[in-house]
C-alpha cells in the first residue's frame, strides 16, 4: 500500500468510495470534492493498492477545535502551522476494509499534523464507528453539536504531542 497526496485524477474513485460509505445526505458531493482537492491538497491523502484507490482521508488544518457544519459547505484553507487537524472524511473501499487501510491513513495524517505543529486531530463519527477511533487512540468527547444529515455524531479527539 502506498499513501500519497491526492490528485484530480483520483476524483472518480474518491466519489465512488464516498457513495459506498455514506448515504446521500452524509456524502460529500461531486461539486465539493474538486474544491477540497484544490484547497486541501496538503491534507488530502489517498491510499493505493496496485494503483487502485483503496481509501482516502481529507480535512482542513483549522483554528477550530472540532468539525463545524459550515466547513462542509465552505471548505476552509489550511493553516500553515499550528491549529488543529480536522478530518471531514475517512473512507475505505469495502473491498479493502479490515486490512489496516483506515488506521494507516490516520497515522499518515497524524505525521503531517505533527510536522505542522497541530495541537489535535478531530473528527465526528457515528456511533457504529466510535470503536475504530478508540482503537486508534482517539477519545470520545461526547455528542457533537453537528446537525449534519440529521444524524447523531460524536466528537472524537486525539491530542498530539510534538515532542
Amino acid at each position: 500500500m502506498k499513501i500519497t497526496n491526492v490528485t484530480m485524477s483520483d476524483l472518480p474513485a474518491i466519489l465512488a468510495i464516498e457513495q459506498m460509505g455514506f448515504n446521500n445526505q452524509e456524502a460529500g458531493t461531486e461539486k465539493q470534492y474538486p474544491d477540497r482537492i484544490e484547497k486541501l491538497a496538503d491534507t488530502f491523502l489517498v491510499a493505493k493498492v496496485d494503483n487502485k484507490v483503496a481509501g482516502f482521508i481529507v480535512g482542513p488544518a483549522a483554528k477550530e477545535p472540532y468539525v463545524e457544519d459550515w466547513m462542509y459547505e465552505k471548505t476552509p484553507h489550511n493553516l500553515e502551522k499550528g491549529g488543529n487537524q480536522i478530518i471531514f472524511t475517512i473512507a475505505v473501499d469495502p473491498h479493502f476494509q479490515g486490512q489496516g487501510v483506515g488506521s494507516k491513513l490516520l497515522a499518515a495524517i497524524e505525521d503531517i499534523a505533527r510536522k505542522h505543529h497541530r495541537k489535535t486531530i478531530a473528527l465526528t463519527s457515528r456511533d457504529k464507528n466510535v470503536p475504530f477511533y478508540l482503537k486508534n487512540d482517539f477519545v470520545n468527547m461526547g455528542v457533537a453539536e453537528s446537525e449534519h444529515a440529521g444524524e447523531t455524531w460524536y466528537n472524537m479527539l486525539k491530542k498530539i504531542s510534538n515532542q
